[in-house]
């Protein structure tokens, strides 16, 4: 079983930049992937950007070449770096660990509210 817990988020302006991390608890964090979802009331959850074990990323073609994702496992975190904020990119922001063993289990976090608003 593991938990997530994300932080960061907050209001901030356009072109500004926030950190979000993802923190896990339990052990074998470098065992998952993660994946940085969005989403909007009203709208499905996107996915933002993800990591591989190895470090592999990919992102949505909405935020490449401003937004970060990496993991730092020995403290069982994954982080999104966010440039350039636009208006758009408002809207809760979610982490995703999935197991790359057995039954590829999923887990969620709480989530962590950005507003990009002047």
């Amino acid at each position: 079983q593991v938990q997530l817990e994300e932080s960061g988020g907050g209001l901030v302006q356009p072109g500004g930049s926030l950190r979000l991390a993802c923190v896990a608890s339990g052990t074998l964090f470098s065992l998952y992937v993660i994946t940085w979802y969005r989403q909007v009331p009203g709208k499905q959850r996107e996915s933002v950007a993800s990591i591989s074990r190895g470090g592999n990323t990919n992102y949505a073609d909405s935020v490449k070449g401003r937004f970060t994702i990496s993991r730092d496992n020995a403290k069982n975190t994954s982080y999104l770096q966010m440039n350039s904020l636009k208006p758009e990119d408002t809207a809760v922001y979610y982490c995703k660990a999935v197991a790359t063993w057995g039954t590829s289990s999923e887990y969620w976090g709480q989530g962590t509210q950005v507003t990009v608003s002047s």
